[in-house]
């Protein structure tokens, strides 16, 4: 695959398939039955749609999020309870696994779905991520990335084959393949050199890429804030018709702003009967400015992450739990909320299992925010097939600023 040539994009954003379209164009492993993963758009609001993706005999409405199970665990919660809030699809992590327990071990306990009792589809991150985040402790070359273990100092190897053999060895649905994450701001010199390996990276990726009819491998597009290799990057990948894309390299430094316009910028440029996969992102904020985009995938820890801190996301606000204002206050998190947390528990109680460092708060508080984000996606996509997504984003900005002390705790 030739490296990235500037300048060459055509600035012309892809067109949209009419909904109910079924997708386009044989793609790798075309003729092998049944494929891994379909995706068919479903309806369309501007740049916002809706669609249905159907991974491993899971049927999952889009935009859709994707809960954080980095190590095999969606942190404080089972998957019974993930399966009742309605998600079929979540992450783990390529890197972390690999670090322990092993992928010969999960291999020898029949691949990560019976490893960690999910019934549902699995996307594994490639490990790319972490080459960033963990900066200290890891290595680039052209051949791929090494890691210094985070855990006991041992040291692993990934190179784009490594990773996608790795990843079907997990026998993961959707696999992510090795690239470049650059934190921002950085140079356009090197914005482009990650551009390039990653695109070459990919073709190595593509060509280990041996159970298309059981894995799905993604694209992902790098290029930083830059518009022009934005695009030029998503077109050159979008000529390898993937079953899906998805966009990197965004949450690491810029201003939200900036990372909502290129993240529509990219998905407006990839093949529009493919899914659109942003990783890393984000807030309630993000999700529905991006899905206003064309998103439809979108992983994060934040809502387990806060979770465990006490910061609980209400429709008016988020909630610091701590705050002496919640000790005796008997009424639920969120009052138009289903979740069990909010129908069974109150914010006094809550405080009261969180300052004593009960483990049963970081329960509650995982299934109330996981909760929250299944139930704002659901009126995502409901506002989307209704034409209404103008009037939904200024409603929802509405409310979540209405209690401006909630958002401050």
């Amino acid at each position: 695959m030739d490296p990235l040539t500037i300048g060459s994009a055509q600035e012309e954003p892809a067109q949209e398939p009419a909904p109910g379209e079924p997708p386009h164009g044989p793609g790798p492993g075309a003729g092998s039955e049944p494929r891994p993963l379909r995706f068919t758009v479903a309806s369309r609001c501007g740049p916002a749609r809706t669609g249905l993706l159907q991974v491993r005999g899971q049927q999952i409405r889009t935009p859709a999020f994707m809960p954080v199970g980095t190590r095999a665990a969606v942190k404080g919660v089972e998957p019974e309870a993930l399966e009742r809030m309605g998600y079929r699809l979540i992450l783990a992590n390529t890197y972390h696994l690999l670090v322990r327990p092993g992928p010969e071990f999960i291999r020898q306990l029949g691949g990560l779905h019976r490893f960690m009792s999910w019934d549902g589809a699995i996307l594994t991150d490639s490990g790319g991520f972490q080459a960033f985040s963990l900066s200290g402790l890891s290595r680039i070359s052209e051949e791929g990335v090494e890691f210094r273990s985070h855990l006991d100092g041992s040291r692993h190897r990934l190179t784009p084959e490594r990773t996608v053999e790795v990843q079907e060895i997990y026998g993961s649905d959707v696999i992510m393949p090795l690239d470049v994450c650059l934190g921002l701001p950085a140079s356009r010199e090197a914005l482009i050199e990650a551009v390039q390996r990653t695109t070459r990276w990919l073709a190595r990726s593509v060509a280990a890429w041996r159970e298309q009819d059981r894995h799905a491998l993604f694209g992902i597009v790098q290029g930083g804030t830059e518009e022009d290799l934005r695009i030029a990057h998503a077109q050159q990948l979008a000529e390898l018709d993937l079953p899906g894309y998805a966009v990197g390299g965004l949450s690491v430094g810029e201003k939200n702003e900036e990372m909502h316009a290129v993240a529509g910028l990219t998905a407006s440029h990839l093949p529009p009967h493919r899914p659109r996969y942003l990783m890393g992102v984000g807030t309630p904020e993000d999700l529905v400015a991006c899905a206003r985009q064309g998103i439809d995938l979108f992983d994060c820890v934040l809502p387990t992450r806060t979770a465990r801190t006490g910061r609980l996301c209400t429709r008016f606000g988020d909630v610091i739990i701590k705050n002496a204002r919640h000790a005796a206050d008997p009424g639920p998190l969120d009052p138009s909320c289903s979740c069990e947390t909010c129908r069974r528990y109150s914010r006094a109680y809550l405080r009261h299992l969180f300052l004593n460092r009960d483990p049963l708060a970081v329960r509650l508080h995982t299934v109330h925010n996981l909760s929250y984000y299944a139930t704002l996606m659901e009126e995502i996509r409901r506002a989307i097939e209704q034409g209404e997504v103008e009037r939904f984003l200024a409603r929802f900005r509405e409310d979540r600023s209405r209690w401006g002390v909630r958002k401050k705790g």
